[in-house]
């Protein structure tokens, strides 16, 4: 489920045309995600044949949406209405139940 807000993420430092009032500070999401039994199976299976294998890519995609709803709702937390800088990391954390983290980060801010 995606947050809709009138927050204004961008990966760039400034915003053109609008000036920054107030530094709120840093704001992340972070979630650890790993594949449910069928993406297990169905990955595992793909990575014998090759190929491009959509289980994970769903996996990775909802995680880093989750990932973004959560660093979107910290900003609102802190009273910003823009996020600069915003970037995704991901990690694995479990090798053996292959879970990975995903962060989504940036700099909260208020523009004028």
């Amino acid at each position: 489920m995606a947050i809709r807000s009138s927050i204004i993420v961008s990966t760039t430092f400034d915003i053109q045309g609008r000036r920054i009032r107030e530094y709120k500070g840093v704001v992340r999401g972070l979630i650890v995600r790993a594949p449910t039994i069928t993406q297990g199976i169905l990955g595992g299976l793909k990575s014998i044949i090759g190929g491009q294998i959509g289980a994970y890519t769903e996996m990775c995609e909802q995680a880093r949406q989750t990932a973004y709803d959560l660093m979107i709702e910290h900003a609102q937390q802190l009273g910003a209405n823009a996020v600069i800088g915003m970037s995704f990391d991901a990690s694995e954390v479990a090798a053996r139940a292959s879970a990975t983290e995903v962060l989504c980060y940036g700099t909260a801010v208020v523009l004028e």
